[in-house]
């Protein structure tokens, strides 16, 4: 038990070294006072620029690499713990994905998740990320709603684990997941539904053909 804890707070510690901070600390601004006042790829992306963002998401997917990869193999005692080895992975998973959107270090203002999402099914199972990917290129391509996308790309991890036989454990996180992913960009959906939700106009197919 003592180890299982220790893995999900280092996780979740991971989880909360901010991308965006870290490449704003650089640049010297600060994208939680700009635009949506998200600390995520999204808001860094419409507020500082493509480059900037690139960064952001290699911090934020990069941490859950290393939490999702690393972080379960830790030894501190011997002999077998509380969860399996998939188990306490897919525990860390969303640890590391609960601190980018709750980071104890500013004052739990992060992100919304879905960048360190990935990076940790880069690790838990590929092919689920693969659908995940596929699904939010898809619906934002046709809608321009990035959020929709991103709630929407979370949801398709549940059929996607039910079709490709997945474990107990990782259908209870891809549940998880999407849940999260939907109540992280709640405000997205309200905005959708209220009818002022920001699209992303050049990313929908429909205008690729426009003159």
């Amino acid at each position: 038990m003592t180890e299982l804890a220790f893995k999900l707070i280092l996780s979740y510690l991971m989880g909360s070294v901010s991308g965006s901070i870290l490449m704003g600390a650089l640049k010297k601004v600060d994208i939680r006072t700009m635009g949506s006042g998200n600390a995520g790829g999204t808001n860094a992306f419409r507020t500082q620029g493509l480059l900037f963002a690139l960064g952001v998401i290699v911090i934020d997917v990069g941490k859950a690499i290393v939490a999702a990869a690393w972080v379960p193999g830790i030894a501190l005692i011997s002999g077998p713990g509380i969860l399996s080895f998939e188990q306490t992975t897919l525990a860390c998973g969303f640890a590391v994905v609960l601190g980018h959107c709750y980071p104890v270090y500013h004052g739990f203002k992060g992100g919304k998740g879905a960048a360190t999402a990935a990076g940790a099914l880069m690790i838990i199972e590929p092919v689920l990320l693969v659908t995940m990917l596929l699904t939010w290129l898809v619906v934002l391509g046709l809608s321009g709603y990035v959020g929709l996308a991103t709630v929407l790309a979370g949801i398709s991890l549940v059929p996607s684990a039910l079709y490709f036989g997945s474990s107990d454990g990782l259908l209870v996180f891809s549940i998880a997941i999407a849940a999260f992913m939907a109540f992280t960009h709640r405000s997205n959906l309200k905005r959708l539904k209220d009818g002022n939700e920001n699209r992303f106009e050049k990313a929908r197919v429909f205008n690729w053909f426009r003159k």
